[in-house]
């Protein structure tokens, strides 16, 4: 008997597989009965990822995809549905973040995050959406895309202008997506993490700096990746059958 959650028969494409986040997502799904396309340009990292998923069970293929190159994302589609057939659950995860004030910020670093953070998921949703309706998402009514945005896109914090405005723009295109979508079959939202203890910041968050930004959390505290999980698995799966359009901020109370 299924589970309210099981993703048994779903096929789950998610962008910046290689690591952190994107690397729990992946196993997260995969864990909850899912087969992974795990997504990156390091395919050496995938592959790590893949034998994890594996390891635990699970079914996974790695695939080349850079989100910069709408070549590449399509191409990275036809492997997918070559190996499962085609991706209904979309995790748009694949950022980048480029700390500086903006008055220090270069035209190319600007440029580079509003790319990767805003066009990337763009161009991924745009090919998976556009698989999905080919493939009869209006009678199958179970497309999911997912789009990984921050609580910085409301919550500003010095030096990371372009990354917040990248975040803020990716909540209002799943708005748009999900309105032009909703007849379609398919869901569109938004997961939007606090800061999560991952091995990319736990440089800053052992800092004097970041221990005190840390301090001024309610909870004083980190978020740990598993705390996304939840959120995650709900919105792949059927269980948010009546949900589109909405923005799961999950933070642990740190932008109130």
């Amino acid at each position: 008997m299924m589970t309210p959650f099981d993703l048994q028969g779903r096929i789950a494409l998610v962008t910046g597989a290689s690591s952190g986040l994107g690397a729990r997502f992946s196993r997260t799904l995969a864990r909850n009965g899912a087969k992974l396309v795990l997504c990156a340009r390091r395919t050496d990292l995938l592959e790590k990822v893949k034998a994890e998923i594996e390891r635990d069970g699970g079914v996974a293929r790695c695939v080349a995809f850079d989100v910069l190159d709408e070549r590449s994302i399509i191409s990275g589609y036809d492997a997918a549905e070559g190996a499962f057939g085609v991706v209904d659950t979309i995790v748009a995860n694949a950022g980048i973040s480029i700390s500086h004030r903006s008055i220090d910020m270069s035209a190319e670093d600007f440029d580079r995050q509003i790319a990767t953070n805003l066009r990337g998921p763009f161009l991924t949703a745009r090919e998976g959406a556009r698989r999905l309706l080919k493939a009869g998402s209006r009678e199958r009514q179970h497309g999911r895309i997912i789009f990984i945005a921050s609580i910085l896109a409301t919550a500003p914090d010095i030096g990371l202008s372009a990354y917040a405005a990248s975040k803020a723009a990716v909540m209002q295109m799943a708005k748009v997506m999900a309105l032009e979508l909703i007849r379609q079959g398919i869901n569109v939202n938004v997961i939007s993490p606090g800061y999560v203890r991952t091995e990319m910041n736990r440089q800053w968050f052992e800092s004097d700096e970041g221990v005190s930004q840390v301090a001024r959390f309610h909870r004083r505290r980190l978020m740990s990746e598993c705390d996304l999980d939840g959120a995650l698995v709900f919105l792949a799966s059927d269980t948010s059958r009546a949900v589109t359009g909405a923005i799961l901020t999950v933070d642990d109370g740190q932008s109130l």
